[in-house]
């Protein structure tokens, strides 16, 4: 039964709606007790990995969740109802008017196409969308119209009134199954509900479909499509709780269903599968044996809660506190698991592995996270660790290299580099369980190949512009640097030192790119020569040197060797004189700007990766009280709790995982070993729930908006004076207090307190 003190999520205009809640109180009234125990039904829905329920009953937080946050500007995430990591992010699928409807969804839209059981959260292209069901009045009737008003949305449920077609609709989820609810809100007998096989987000078009009415309760069929995941394989079943009165069939992609809900509400359960329709169904009935929708909804929250209570904050600000957990939240949905409750999964190499001894996962967004999303990860979700690793091995042995942008089972290629070393390379040095030295031939293979200009690397020992037609060489060759170093340093733990030289002096390549008479990172030709002409400031999608950005925001892209690249600059002064002036900067990006150049303080852009490590840098120069005002400049101006609250896409979850870490004091600039900043906490205190049961505090004392400087510190009661902290510290837990102040102080300026 739902609970009415249950935390609701309000509209947009921040009020309930009355006739709207009595609505779905009335229905809520009506749902029966769950008849299989929760902890065994957590079990069900991770395939496995139980996900234990907290020892103490303690305050709910999904509450202060607003999904809303990102569904506007060009946040693109995803909106609707999942579980944290599901397969199935069931959500209201909009017609794509361009590049912000790369989720589905977008806040300035009123127009519906379908509740399609799988979208894609931040990201920069659009995909997916798959297996859509939708209320309508008749069979040529292909939308309806919907206002936020009529709309309620709250971490594993979603709600529309669709007062044309007088259908409430309601959805939840588990983690491979989507349930749906539709109620009549006035007096009608039959409802239609249309399935659509043939729509698809953005880049997304079917490639075959087909489906049979197995008998008059139960649907199962297959959409195969191709787009940025270009052999896509999906497989249905759905049983609904009344049986089909009347089906016209026009083709094998649409159906109208026609039904005669019992007491005025049709339930519907789909079950999704990679592999087969069979294990759709197996899935769909191991997973949600029931038709209790309230239950299998407060399961939903209660996985939330579990997950989000991972980390719990004081603070007496409402809105930072919105926007913390809303940001917490967009971190969970991916990577999604891509496996079937037997463990059978689909590879890269196109073929049904079964019956796996890991939970396989898909949407690997990896060159935005491995730069926050995936260590704030290892912090807070070790259990997952060990099926992330294992996935991405056994991509490798599918398709001969780890991961670059992996979707659906499909390699995408997308962006540049070679950004599964880092994580992979972050999760081994942190002890994460995993066949370590086939973890390092991995990385050494996939950075090794030919392509992506690879060859041309291991050929000049840096990629020239005039020899790859694609350009971005520069971002490319910083990339592949920074991943290099991440295999030195696994090959130098793993005691292979042959390896770890070459990889080491692979991982020096950086230096090739910089100009020292401009102080920048620039293409260079086979011959040696920087190219021309040189603007700074300019850049364009797949034109140039640079990746998404400009000179300025690559200037720094030597996360692993930050000390090397202050000794590039010529010293700490010269250092830090180029890092004051890039917020302060201004120039003209040119008319062929790409949106994701977004977020920008001078030319330091937030809204994109590059530029997420950059504020922490004034640490490793000894002058860390210079990161705090910035810090708490984009804290405060570029994350906002309302639908345009994301100063660019989401990625995934890493613009939202800078947030979370930022905003307790935390940061991990260098890509792999686990060293985190310590920057400029928003809270009075955050406790981080890590292995084992423990916890790691961080309290500030006298934190408020003036007093931002760290003045001194203390961990576990005794002096604490490094401006940054070891994950094996944090994670066996403990308490670091931190004294705030309003003027910048000598914490942590020492050379041996530097990173």
């Amino acid at each position: 039964m739902l609970s009415m003190n249950h935390n609701f999520c309000f509209n947009k205009t921040g009020q309930r709606g009355d006739a709207f809640w009595k609505v779905l109180t009335q229905h809520a009234a009506k749902g029966k007790s769950l008849l299989i125990g929760t902890s065994l039904l957590a079990s069900l829905f991770m395939g496995g990995a139980c996900v234990p329920a907290p020892q103490e009953e303690m305050e709910p937080l999904t509450g202060f969740v607003d999904p809303y946050i990102g569904t506007g500007d060009h946040g693109h995430v995803f909106l609707g109802a999942n579980v944290p990591f599901g397969f199935v992010q069931l959500g209201p699928t909009q017609p794509c008017r361009g590049w912000d409807w790369c989720s589905g969804y977008h806040h300035s839209d009123s127009v519906l196409i379908g509740f399609s059981h799988t979208h894609l959260s931040g990201t920069g292209i659009g995909e997916l969308g798959d297996v859509a069901f939708l209320p309508v009045k008749s069979e040529q009737q292909q939308s309806v119209r919907f206002s936020h008003e009529q709309e309620t949305v709250e971490p594993g449920y979603y709600a529309v009134r669709l007062k044309e077609e007088g259908v409430l609709t309601e959805l939840t989820a588990t983690p491979r199954t989507g349930f749906h609810r539709y109620s009549l809100t006035w007096p009608q007998d039959t409802l239609h509900l249309r399935l659509d096989l043939r729509q698809g987000i953005g880049w997304d078009a079917m490639t075959q479909s087909d489906y049979t009415l197995v008998n008059d309760t139960l649907i199962t069929g297959r959409r195969f499509s191709t787009g940025w995941a270009k052999d896509q394989k999906l497989f249905f079943a759905a049983r609904f709780s009344s049986p089909v009165v009347k089906a016209v069939m026009p083709s094998d992609s649409i159906a109208l269903l026609s039904f005669i809900p019992q007491e005025g509400s049709l339930l519907v359960k789909v079950g999704l599968s990679a592999t087969s329709c069979e294990n759709a169904l197996l899935n769909l009935d191991s997973e949600n044996p029931g038709w209790d929708f309230a239950a299998v909804r407060q399961e939903a929250d209660r996985l939330w809660n579990n997950e989000l209570g991972k980390i719990r904050i004081s603070t007496s600000d409402a809105v930072c506190r919105r926007i913390f957990y809303t940001s917490l939240y967009h971190t969970m949905v991916a990577p999604s698991i891509f496996c079937d409750m037997n463990g059978d999964y689909r590879g890269a190499d196109g073929e049904v592995h079964r019956k796996a001894d890991f939970v396989n996962y898909t949407t690997f967004s990896l060159w935005d996270t491995y730069r926050a999303a995936h260590p704030l990860a290892t912090l807070i979700h070790p259990e997952r660790l060990r099926d992330w690793a294992e996935t991405m091995l056994h991509i490798c042995d599918e398709q001969g290299k780890l991961p670059v942008w992996h979707l659906m089972g499909c390699e995408t290629d997308c962006m540049v580099g070679n950004p599964a070393i880092p994580v992979l390379a972050d999760m081994l040095l942190k002890g994460v369980k995993m066949d370590r030295m086939k973890a390092l031939q991995a990385m050494m293979r996939s950075a090794l190949l030919d392509e992506r200009s690879m060859g041309l690397l291991k050929q000049y020992g840096y990629i020239p512009f005039d020899k790859e037609p694609t350009n971005e060489t520069t971002a490319k060759g910083l990339e592949y640097a920074l991943a290099d170093g991440c295999i030195a340093q696994v090959a130098l733990k793993l005691g292979v030192e042959k390896e770890a030289m070459q990889f080491a002096h692979r991982a020096n390549s950086f230096t090739h790119y910089f100009d020292k008479e401009s102080r920048f990172m620039r293409g260079l030709s086979s011959e040696g020569k920087f190219s021309e002409p040189f603007d700074p400031f300019y850049t364009a999608p797949g034109k140039g040197d640079y990746t998404e950005g400009n000179a300025w925001q690559y200037a720094w892209l030597v996360p692993h060797d930050v000390h090397g690249l202050i000794r590039l600059f010529g010293g700490e002064e010269p250092f830090v004189q180029k890092l004051d002036s890039l917020f302060v900067v201004e120039g003209d990006l040119g008319a062929e700007a790409a949106p994701d150049v977004s977020g920008l303080i001078g030319q330091y852009a937030h809204g994109n990766e590059p530029s997420h490590h950059v504020i922490y840098l004034y640490h490793y120069a000894g002058q860390p009280w210079k990161a705090a005002p910035r810090l708490r400049e984009v804290m405060e101006t570029l994350y906002h709790d309302a639908p345009a609250g994301i100063c660019g896409n989401e990625d995934v979850g890493q613009m939202s995982a800078w947030y979370v870490l930022s905003s307790m004091g935390l940061y991990q600039v260098e890509p792999a070993g686990g060293k985190y900043i310590i920057g400029s906490p928003l809270f009075d205190e955050a406790s981080i729930r890590v292995a084992d049961g423990k916890s790691f505090r961080i309290v500030t004392h006298h934190n408020s908006k003036e007093n931002i400087y760290i003045q001194r510190a203390s961990l576990d009661g005794e002096p604490y004076s490094k401006s940054y902290l070891l994950h094996e510290q944090i994670m066996k837990g403990g308490t670091l207090e931190l004294q705030m102040g309003p003027e910048p102080s000598d914490w942590g300026t020492r050379p041996e307190d530097r990173p």
